[in-house]
């Protein structure tokens, strides 16, 4: 029978015997998953499963109690098939929302978790970048599925929204309550990682640049849609290749402590930035959707002085609770400004894409 000590390696963040996980949580490293979930964690009862007579099913078992039960969170799960018999019974759109929120919780911590232990056996690239890719499931899988019922709008805000949250709200309380709880003492993050994600940012934003001032700057009439399109497309390339190896280089800063709240903000918003809007272009190209760059003036402007914000803020590679306060109140005002903005409809824009006039009437 596999010793307990097995199963609570392996509950709090050490997969199995590997040189490499023992090197480096004897090292005292902690990464931004590891430091969050590791809260979460409860240590299984090896006595559940040792009356299982047979190796192979004691040891299956033993592995679902804990990806299951190793979460203080696994009381919610019961919300999942709530949510499923909800949403067949025609409860009503507000109890299916709460109830696949509530089941949500522990899908995302347990992934975190099963990430964790997958990153231990293939190295720190690709379970970085496994990491953060399912660390932004949920907003790959909704702009999919947006993107697929045709809903353009409704995708670019949305992603737009994740990238101005991580950067500005998650990022900013972070630094609001890491100064207040330190105040006698100065924080430091990682610059080198604070320098990469910026860079990466800016490629993003010259990317999404390029289609805006290539409509405005074409003559009156003239129909840009078709190479605004094709633009769009050849940057979304451009963008997905340049991921690649930038995700390479992040992976040497995961294990710095500094990394802690920059990878879930920076990391975050810059994956979604680089790999998320270009993917949803390419996947559109192949679906026949018209998904580019183009995400209008006002959006494209806030997304901007967002980066430059947030690049000036990590420039001396230092953390005080008025950075946070100042990020947290941009997100305010830039949530204002949406707020009281009047989205075009989808004939309206695209008239103005093709260099249209609305007809009087209309």
């Amino acid at each position: 029978m596999e010793s307990a000590g097995e199963y609570s390696r392996m509950e709090n963040g050490i997969g199995g015997d590997s040189a490499m996980a023992k090197q480096s949580w004897n090292n005292g490293i902690r990464t931004a998953q590891n430091m969050s979930t590791s809260l979460l964690r409860k240590k299984s009862d090896p006595l559940l499963v040792s009356k299982v007579r047979f190796h192979m099913l004691r040891h299956l078992f033993g592995n679902l109690q804990v990806v299951i039960l190793g979460t203080k969170l696994a009381l919610l799960f019961p919300a999942i098939p709530l949510a499923i018999a909800a949403d067949f019974y025609k409860f009503g759109r507000h109890w299916i929302f709460a109830l696949s929120l509530l089941g949500l919780t522990p899908l995302a911590e347990r992934v975190s978790f099963l990430t964790e232990q997958i990153a231990y056996y293939t190295g720190p690239t690709v379970g970085g970048l496994l990491n953060a890719t399912c660390g932004n499931a949920t907003e790959l899988i909704i702009a999919l599925f947006v993107l697929y019922k045709s809903k353009i709008h409704v995708l670019k805000y949305s992603l737009l929204g994740s990238i101005l949250s991580n950067l500005l709200l998650v990022l900013g309380t972070s630094l609001l309550c890491g100064g207040l709880a330190n105040l006698k003492k100065e924080q430091r993050n990682d610059r080198k990682q604070a320098d990469v994600n910026s860079l990466l940012l800016l490629l993003g934003l010259l990317c999404h640049m390029l289609p805006l001032m290539f409509r405005y700057s074409s003559a009156p009439g003239a129909l840009v849609a078709e190479s605004t399109l094709q633009l769009s497309r050849v940057s979304s390339i451009v963008m997905l290749v340049a991921y690649i190896p930038a995700e390479n280089s992040q992976a040497d800063f995961r294990g710095s402590r500094g990394y802690i709240s920059l990878g879930v903000a920076l990391g975050s918003a810059t994956q979604i930035s680089m790999f998320a809007v270009p993917l949803c272009v390419v996947v559109g190209w192949i679906m026949r959707v018209r998904m580019d760059l183009d995400f209008s003036l006002l959006e494209t402007a806030c997304l901007a002085l967002t980066i430059l914000v947030v690049a000036f803020t990590l420039q001396d590679g230092t953390s005080h609770y008025m950075k946070g306060i100042v990020l947290c109140l941009c997100y305010a005002a830039i949530a204002a400004c949406f707020f009281v903005h009047k989205i075009p409809d989808p004939l309206e824009q695209t008239n103005v894409n093709l260099g249209l006039k609305p007809l009087p009437g209309i």
